[in-house]
């Protein structure tokens, strides 16, 4: 399986959004400072996953939800998480 995840820093309420194959690893990589782009920003939250068989879907997804319209839909429907 291959995974689309939306992590939230308690550092400033700031979402990350990634892909990966093994999810529980890569969040224990996120909140141990192993991942360059997010070490400062620690500890995270998992708010999102979401699974795909299919690597390219999963790859796809990721970057929709990295544009305007995507961060318009996590922010609809994930409101409650950024109150």
């Amino acid at each position: 399986m291959h995974y689309v995840y939306i992590l939230q820093t308690e550092y400033n309420n700031e979402t990350y959004i990634g892909c990966t194959n093994d999810l529980k690893r890569r969040v224990v990589e996120h909140n141990s400072g192993q991942v360059q782009s997010t070490k400062h920003k620690i500890p995270f939250t998992l708010i999102h996953y979401e699974a795909f068989i299919n690597q390219k879907d999963a790859f796809e997804r990721e970057r929709f939800l990295k544009t305007g319209w995507g961060k318009r839909f996590i922010a609809k429907n994930l409101k409650y998480c950024f109150l």
